[in-house]
């Protein structure tokens, strides 16, 4: 080996070293803690790997807690228990067996909804009499709205209701328009046959 070689090897081997121990120092004082310093925050404890428990699930058909009614409070009404046509017809029915000779069967929709058609069962012709009168104005009203709604007449064929004369066991009809759908299943509307009222009926 040349003297110029060997003397460019003597200038390297001091400067690695002196790398080197620089690089050592380094990394004591990263791992000393620095005088003065504010003590490094203790790591916190770990979380736990435990799921909490869930409360328990309450067994099929129970009420949920939240809405439980007290034992020292009145149980509410459950809505819509007494609203069904049904219950309509067995707590007033009899009211107008007795005062006008008729069985209210209901209302209906009809035509794709754009008719109601009221339906009633004659049990004493004399009293249900003004029922079958076409001179007697018929109509409903929207119990929501207020909104009367007449019976439709047709070229030819007049009114669509039936006026002869009535007869016992017999059923009859008057079908009411209903533009717009304005009254659908389940609302409420009052009948009116001249004299004869009839309030709440629900439609089905």
């Amino acid at each position: 080996m040349t003297q110029e070689s060997l003397a460019g090897t003597h200038r390297v081997r001091p400067v690695a070293a002196r790398a080197l121990c620089a690089l050592a120092a380094l990394a004591w004082l990263a791992s000393a803690p620095a005088t003065g310093a504010e003590p490094a925050p203790q790591p916190g404890p770990k979380p736990s790997t435990t799921a909490p428990a869930q409360p328990a699930s309450p067994a099929p058909g129970a009420m949920p807690a939240a809405t439980a009614v007290p034992d020292d409070g009145p149980i509410p009404p459950v809505p819509g228990a007494s609203t069904t046509p049904q219950a309509w017809r067995a707590r007033e029915g009899q009211a107008y067996k007795r005062n006008w000779g008729v069985e209210i069967l209901g209302i209906h929709t009809t035509s794709s909804g754009y008719m109601l058609t009221f339906r009633y069962r004659v049990l004493d012709p004399k009293l249900a009499k003004p029922l079958n009168d076409q001179k007697t104005k018929a109509y409903i009203i929207d119990e929501a709205t207020g909104i009367r709604l007449a019976v439709p007449a047709m070229e030819n064929v007049g009114e669509l209701r039936q006026a002869t004369p009535a007869e016992a066991d017999k059923t009859y009809f008057i079908v009411f328009g209903n533009p717009g759908k304005l009254v659908k299943a389940g609302g409420r509307v009052t009948v009116v046959i001249g004299k004869f009222r009839v309030g709440g009926l629900i439609v089905e």
